[in-house]
């Protein structure tokens, strides 16, 4: 199996015609290093984005009624921040999949936060013109159905394992530690629940599509408990 047939294994998605995906790949120094009329995934990347907004959008605004547009505007600007979609990226192997400049290469760019972010609105854009809208839609909501729950989050908690660390160590010297609890489904739709654990006592558990999604749902469920009843 080639590896451009491996990556769309594990991505859960098939193209039909891969010269997207390559080109989705593509870096722009890439480009700039063959000649400057060469394709590269920026046209993609501007799909990407504007596919991603209107399928978080369209999320947020059916599965939380309840709130207003300030919240929704803030939690899908959470959602799509450069730092969460690299993330993203390092948990499909995005990065190792690139075509970069051998500058580019040299200088760390196959992890550099920015062109992973770009490369994954690139894929986005790529799925939807090879696939459709549908299809774009069901991978978007699969990435990211482990971080709905941010919605729910008070402002200001971009990281409720760092928060909840901080709270448990104003009293305890000892940091939370976190148990992954099940793990099942397929290696592209997987499915994970984690507990969080101190001093001995299980806090809560979360899950999510990722080992990191369930640990961070799991911190968020702590921290909401932990401060509606202080003395548990």
């Amino acid at each position: 199996m080639s590896e451009l047939a491996a990556f769309q294994e594990r991505l859960g998605c098939q193209f039909r015609d891969e010269s997207l995906l390559r080109l989705a790949l593509t870096h722009p120094s890439k480009a700039h290093e063959i000649n400057h009329t060469s394709r590269h995934n920026q046209r993609l990347e501007f799909l990407g984005d504007a596919v991603l907004g209107l399928v978080l959008s369209r999320e947020l605004y059916d599965t939380f009624p309840g709130a207003d547009e300030g919240l929704l505007t803030q939690s899908r600007a959470r959602l799509v921040n450069r730092d969460s979609l690299a993330n993203r990226s390092r948990s499909l192997g995005l990065g190792s999949h690139l075509s970069l400049s051998r500058g580019e290469e040299s200088s760390g760019g196959r992890d550099r936060a920015s062109a992973l972010a770009d490369a994954f609105e690139a894929l986005l854009g790529a799925i939807f013109l090879d696939q459709g809208f549908d299809a774009v839609r069901a991978f978007i909501v699969r990435e990211f159905a482990g971080d709905f729950s941010l919605v729910n989050t008070p402002a200001g908690i971009d990281n409720p394992k760092g928060e909840l660390q901080e709270l448990l160590q104003a009293h305890s010297p000892r940091a939370p530690h976190y148990q992954l609890i099940t793990a099942s489904g397929v290696d592209h739709d997987r499915d994970f629940e984690c507990a969080v654990c101190h001093e001995g006592t299980e806090l809560a558990r979360g899950s999510g599509k990722t080992k990191k999604a369930a640990e961070s749902n799991a911190a968020l469920a702590a921290l909401k408990k932990l401060r509606e009843n202080p003395t548990s």
